[in-house]
Protein backbone atom coordinates (compact mmCIF):
# COMPACT_ATOMS: atom_id res chain seq x y z
CA UNK A 1 0.00 0.00 0.00
CA UNK A 2 2.85 2.51 0.69
CA UNK A 3 4.16 1.82 -2.70
CA UNK A 4 0.50 3.07 -4.20
CA UNK A 5 0.47 6.25 -1.93
CA UNK A 6 4.15 6.66 -3.00
CA UNK A 7 3.41 6.96 -6.27
CA UNK A 8 0.06 9.22 -5.65
CA UNK A 9 2.45 11.17 -4.12
CA UNK A 10 4.89 11.43 -6.92
CA UNK A 11 1.61 12.06 -9.28
CA UNK A 12 0.50 14.70 -6.98
CA UNK A 13 3.90 17.00 -6.64
CA UNK A 14 4.00 16.74 -11.06
CA UNK A 15 0.54 17.57 -10.96
CA UNK A 16 1.43 21.39 -9.11
CA UNK A 17 2.52 22.75 -12.30
CA UNK A 18 -0.39 21.70 -14.37
CA UNK A 19 -2.56 23.91 -15.15
CA UNK A 20 -5.49 24.95 -12.62
CA UNK A 21 -7.94 24.67 -15.27
CA UNK A 22 -7.23 21.40 -16.19
CA UNK A 23 -5.91 19.74 -13.31
CA UNK A 24 -8.07 19.34 -10.28
CA UNK A 25 -5.13 18.64 -8.40
CA UNK A 26 -3.46 21.63 -9.23
CA UNK A 27 -6.58 23.38 -8.44
CA UNK A 28 -6.36 22.11 -5.15
CA UNK A 29 -2.76 22.53 -3.64
CA UNK A 30 -3.57 26.51 -5.50
CA UNK A 31 -6.30 26.41 -2.77
CA UNK A 32 -3.85 26.25 -0.01
CA UNK A 33 -3.61 24.33 3.30
CA UNK A 34 -7.45 25.38 4.66
CA UNK A 35 -9.27 24.10 1.27
CA UNK A 36 -7.32 20.94 1.23
CA UNK A 37 -8.41 20.33 4.91
CA UNK A 38 -11.88 21.30 4.34
CA UNK A 39 -11.87 18.80 1.63
CA UNK A 40 -10.41 15.87 3.41
CA UNK A 41 -13.09 16.74 6.33
CA UNK A 42 -15.86 16.45 3.64
CA UNK A 43 -14.71 12.97 2.36
CA UNK A 44 -14.17 11.61 5.80
CA UNK A 45 -17.67 13.06 6.71
CA UNK A 46 -18.99 10.97 3.19
CA UNK A 47 -16.89 7.97 4.08
CA UNK A 48 -18.25 7.69 7.85
CA UNK A 49 -21.75 8.77 6.19
CA UNK A 50 -21.47 4.97 3.85
CA UNK A 51 -20.06 3.45 7.15
CA UNK A 52 -23.74 4.65 9.13
CA UNK A 53 -26.09 2.69 5.76
CA UNK A 54 -23.59 0.46 5.68
CA UNK A 55 -22.98 0.43 2.04
CA UNK A 56 -19.56 -1.12 1.24
CA UNK A 57 -18.85 -0.19 -2.44
CA UNK A 58 -19.71 4.14 -1.67
CA UNK A 59 -17.14 3.19 1.28
CA UNK A 60 -14.70 1.80 -0.76
CA UNK A 61 -15.58 4.68 -3.58
CA UNK A 62 -15.16 7.42 -0.66
CA UNK A 63 -12.23 5.61 1.21
CA UNK A 64 -10.23 5.85 -2.06
CA UNK A 65 -11.12 9.41 -2.43
CA UNK A 66 -10.51 10.22 0.82
CA UNK A 67 -6.86 8.88 0.80
CA UNK A 68 -6.34 10.92 -2.39
CA UNK A 69 -7.48 14.16 -0.57
CA UNK A 70 -4.52 13.03 2.25
CA UNK A 71 -1.96 12.61 0.05
CA UNK A 72 -2.69 16.29 -1.75
CA UNK A 73 -2.77 17.63 2.08
CA UNK A 74 0.37 16.47 2.88
CA UNK A 75 1.76 17.61 -0.87
CA UNK A 76 0.08 20.97 0.07
CA UNK A 77 1.81 20.88 3.36
CA UNK A 78 5.44 19.38 2.16
CA UNK A 79 5.00 16.64 4.21
CA UNK A 80 6.76 13.05 2.53
CA UNK A 81 4.54 10.13 3.05
CA UNK A 82 7.57 8.16 4.67
CA UNK A 83 7.67 11.06 7.33
CA UNK A 84 4.13 9.22 8.16
CA UNK A 85 5.00 5.88 7.62
CA UNK A 86 8.24 6.92 10.11
CA UNK A 87 5.58 8.01 13.06
CA UNK A 88 3.39 4.42 12.05
CA UNK A 89 6.51 2.93 13.11
CA UNK A 90 7.34 4.80 16.19
CA UNK A 91 3.76 4.09 17.34
CA UNK A 92 4.04 0.25 17.07
CA UNK A 93 7.12 0.53 18.64
CA UNK A 94 5.34 2.32 21.78
CA UNK A 95 2.10 1.12 21.66
CA UNK A 96 1.82 -1.92 19.21
CA UNK A 97 0.14 -2.01 15.42
CA UNK A 98 -3.43 -1.73 15.87
CA UNK A 99 -3.57 0.72 18.94
CA UNK A 100 -3.63 4.58 18.54
CA UNK A 101 -1.69 6.46 20.71
CA UNK A 102 -3.49 7.54 23.42
CA UNK A 103 -4.05 11.27 23.67
CA UNK A 104 -2.10 11.98 27.21
CA UNK A 105 0.60 10.25 25.49
CA UNK A 106 0.44 12.61 22.41
CA UNK A 107 0.49 15.85 24.67
CA UNK A 108 3.68 14.72 26.87
CA UNK A 109 4.68 14.19 23.06
CA UNK A 110 4.13 17.43 21.65
CA UNK A 111 5.59 18.99 24.89
CA UNK A 112 9.00 17.05 24.93
CA UNK A 113 9.08 18.09 21.33
CA UNK A 114 8.46 21.64 21.41
CA UNK A 115 7.51 24.30 19.14
CA UNK A 116 7.68 23.37 15.62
Amino acid sequence: MSDAIDRLHRAILAARDEDVATSRTARLLAAGLPKLGKKLAEEAVETALDAQAGDRERIVAESADLIYHLAVLWAGAGIEPRQVWEEMERRERLYGIAAKVPKASRRRDAVAAGPR
